[in-house]
């Protein structure tokens, strides 16, 4: 078993320990890790009379990555007894490292995530490099886990139970060395390397019996204990803000951190380890962390790594035509991404319009200290709004973001081609096929669809389309613009609505269908948010507007019944209808949609739904409305894997839960059909049973039938 730490003993008593897992980029918490720990504290407190104190540092760019998720991903209920063994004897010596009776410094020259910061916590003082790369923090819980060795424990006994869940635990949240030390679980901050030793010697030098302030005696916990009644008044509000979080969606670590943070505060310190193993032991070894952590990590490593590398001429230039909130987003994140931008719109003032929402945004970091005046005039000096064609001469690429209409996107390319002949030109559209918008062009080879979703600036996702001429040079010189804006891209092949566009529709055509069938709006609501959708179906329909899926339905129909197809309306289609065209209501720009609008803030669902769909059947079982929504979206997926529009199963998991919100908990769309009970097998039988019920849309189609038999799964 290779040694993951290397042992340094200086002249001066120090024992310098280099964190330096051979052969692996980043130093993990693994059965490897846990051994040499164990042997290094074992030589630690056998030559403790010769030691003045101790340095934990790192030889890798990070510190200390976390957990090893190769080995988590595979856990199941029937490994508990082993995963909480072995959790517990890295938690001992660590405990062992904190109690030897020298003082332990943690040089964290690199980022300090989950167990990495875990084993900084261990040591009694912790001194970082102030560089902005570098992030502190436990994201266990954004992979259905929590802290399981030693996290929650100590960073309620050095913070309080308070402090501890919001800024720390719940939330997953990763801060700058500023931002850690403004919020306690940081000591110092070094300019640079040699500074960083320097700081954790001299603080050893000037305290040589340092110990836990939570092993001194007279020991108060910041904030007080649970049974403090000042505390104690606040606790109740806790479970009521995480609901109001979730929203009934089945994510457990969040509970499972508030339970073992405020009963873990009510014990003595090796309880209080004891019931975060436990907690930490039942999420590991559950589903929905499997799930998480095979998307969140597994996937979206896969889906990355298809924008690294490649040898192509990185675009230094861009024009962005068309500024409304689209267009004016993606020139902000170009921007940011320190290319120049030519923001194009009709005119001149249309443009400035565009800019002045990048200005927006920058003025808003300014104000909250994560920017700087300087940075922000930097950014906002390489947009020029402009009214002229002309000023896009010399560009490298050439982002189309104007209205959803094929001719006026060819007469645009027309004149894209005239000034920028050698650009490389992509579309944003969300829908039309990259192959019909190519005709316009006279490179189809050089043209390619770049997807951004809506908030552009938020949104990690770029769903990268390829046209049926789409030259695989071309597809690499968009995969690297999607790598220098330091997004996630996914990569599909043509189709209408491609992927991401096409799967939620039958998301949102579901919810609405539930309205025509007298389901109650607000319980069709409560059914997608307790699913696990960050936004309930109809309010994701107002957000949209109602226009915009019937003008896609009407695009769709007659493509379809141009070749030769025969169009079958959805249930949808009517309620979409009487909306606009009988009630006037055309989701929140306009004003009023299934929500009524004051001031542009949602004010409750429209009484009036009541009286023009309904609202009185209860008799539709609640798992019903939930898993149709689950499956609607996975069997379309299905189908885009098995036409080719598809390319990959990560892509399809990755896509789903960044650029549509496919719930987290589930994996993504294909790996909620692996996880469903009984497998392929049982998903199958679950969809014949909804299409028995509600329509022959939730027929499991031929692949999946065909790989259920065989016993296989999505991978």
């Amino acid at each position: 078993m290779a040694n993951t730490i290397r042992w340094e003993h200086g002249d001066d008593g120090i024992v310098l320990l280099t964190l330096d897992h051979p052969g692996r980029s980043a130093n993990v918490m693994n059965a490897e890790f846990g051994a040499s720990l164990t042997t290094t504290v074992d030589r630690l407190e056998a030559e403790r009379d010769r030691i003045t104190g101790v340095i934990v540092t790192s030889a890798k760019k990070t510190f200390f990555a976390g957990g090893d998720l190769g080995t988590l991903v595979r856990l199941t209920p029937a490994d508990a007894e082993t995963s909480a063994a072995g959790a517990a004897a890295l938690k001992h010596a660590v405990r062992r490292l904190e109690t030897l009776g020298r003082p332990v410094v943690a040089a964290i020259n690199g980022s300090a995530l989950g167990g990495g910061l875990e084993l900084a916590l261990g040591c009694h003082h912790r001194v970082v490099l102030d560089d902005p790369a570098i992030e502190i923090g436990f994201p266990e819980v954004t992979l259905g886990l929590l802290p399981g060795c030693g996290g929650v424990v100590r960073t309620v006994r050095l913070l309080g139970v308070v402090d501890a869940l919001t800024n720390w635990l719940l939330r997953g949240q990763r801060h700058r060395p500023q931002d850690a030390l403004a919020h306690g679980l940081v000591d110092e901050i070094a300019a640079d390397r040699d500074a960083l030793t320097a700081a954790a010697r001299a603080w050893i030098a000037a305290n040589p019996d340092a110990t836990q302030p939570y092993d001194r005696k007279g020991y108060r916990m910041p904030g007080g204990t649970p049974s403090t009644p000042a505390l104690a008044a606040q606790l109740p509000a806790m479970p009521a803000l995480l609901r109001k979080q979730l929203k009934g969606a089945p994510y457990p670590a969040p509970r499972n951190i508030l339970a073992a943070a405020v009963e873990g505060a009510q014990v003595d310190l090796d309880t209080a380890f004891a019931i975060e193993g436990r907690y930490f032991t039942e999420l590991a070894t559950g589903r929905i962390a499997k799930n998480m952590i095979k998307a969140l990590f597994f996937d979206l490593q896969t889906a990355r790594s298809r924008a690294a590398g490649g040898d192509h001429e990185p675009v230094r230039s861009v024009a962005v035509v068309g500024a409304g909130m689209m267009g004016a987003a993606i020139a902000y994140v170009c921007a940011r991404a320190g290319m120049r931008v030519v923001l194009k719109d009709v005119t001149a003032e249309g443009a400035l319009r565009g800019k002045a929402y990048s200005a927006g945004l920058l003025d808003k970091a300014v104000a909250r200290g994560r920017s700087t005046p300087q940075k922000r005039d930097e950014i906002l000096g390489r947009i020029q709004a402009t009214g002229d064609v002309a000023d896009l001469a010399g560009v490298d690429l050439v982002i189309e973001a104007v209205f959803e209409d094929p001719a006026l996107k060819h007469k645009v390319y027309a004149e894209i081609e005239q000034v920028a002949p050698d650009a490389l030109i992509a579309s944003n559209t969300s829908t039309l096929p990259i192959t019909l918008l190519a005709e316009g062009v006279s490179k189809p080879e050089e043209f390619v669809g770049l997807h951004f979703f809506s908030p552009v600036d938020k949104m990690p996702l770029v769903e990268v389309i390829r046209g049926e001429r789409t030259s695989e040079a071309t597809l690499g010189r968009a995969l690297g613009v999607v790598r220098a804006l330091r997004k996630t891209p996914i990569v599909v092949n043509d189709s209408r609505g491609f992927f991401t566009s096409r799967v939620i529709g039958t998301f949102t055509n579901e919810g609405v269908a539930m309205l025509a069938e007298g389901i109650p709006a607000a319980t069709i609501e409560q059914a997608s948010s307790q699913a696990g959708y960050p936004a309930p179906v109809l309010a994701l329909m107002d957000e949209l507007t109602l226009t915009l899926p019937r003008r896609i339905r009407q695009e769709t129909a007659a493509a379809t019944v141009a070749a030769g197809g025969t169009w079958h309306p959805h249930a949808a289609d009517a309620v979409i209808d009487r909306m606009i065209d009988d009630c006037g209501r055309t989701g929140r720009s306009g004003g009023a949609g299934f929500y009524d609008y004051r001031d542009g803030k949602r004010a409750g669902l429209w009484p009036g739904l009541r009286e023009q769909f309904g609202g009185t059947n209860l008799d539709t079982p609640f798992e019903d409305l939930q898993e149709r929504m689950l499956f609607i979206e996975a069997i379309e997926s299905v189908r885009c894997l098995d036409e080719g529009v598809l390319t990959s199963v990560a892509d399809a998991n990755v896509g789903s839960i960044l650029g549509i919100g496919y719930p987290s908990w589930t994996g993504g769309v294909l790996q909620y059909v692996n996880q469903y009970d009984g497998g392929l097998p049982g998903f199958v039988a679950r969809a014949r049973v909804l299409a028995e019920r509600y329509g022959e849309r939730f027929d499991p189609p031929p692949l999946l039938c065909a790989m259920a038999e065989r016993g296989e799964r999505f991978e």
